[in-house]
């Protein structure tokens, strides 16, 4: 009998897909997906917007790495200035 993946899992192994280095061989090996399978659940879902939907962890980290370039820029200010004088 075969194997049921959910939907979710589909999704996730076509991202790795398209956005890894890996080869699809080698990705159908990681995931004990057969090779023809994955490539099918790629050309079903290459239309998709495989990034819509909430993402808070992507959020988060968006907001974390908005504050640091905010006080990264102005360390780079104050370091301008003292290199002047």
């Amino acid at each position: 009998m075969a194997q049921r993946y959910t939907d979710a899992f589909r999704r996730d192994a076509v991202c790795i897909a398209i956005s890894s280095s890996l080869t699809r061989p080698q990705l159908s090996s990681d995931l004990d997906v057969g090779l023809s399978t994955l490539i099918k659940w790629a050309e079903q879902h290459q239309n998709d917007d495989l990034m819509s939907g909430p993402h808070e962890d992507v959020e988060r980290e968006n907001t974390r790495l908005r504050k640091e370039v905010h006080l990264l820029r102005e360390e780079r200010e104050v370091l301008k200035k003292a290199a002047i004088q």
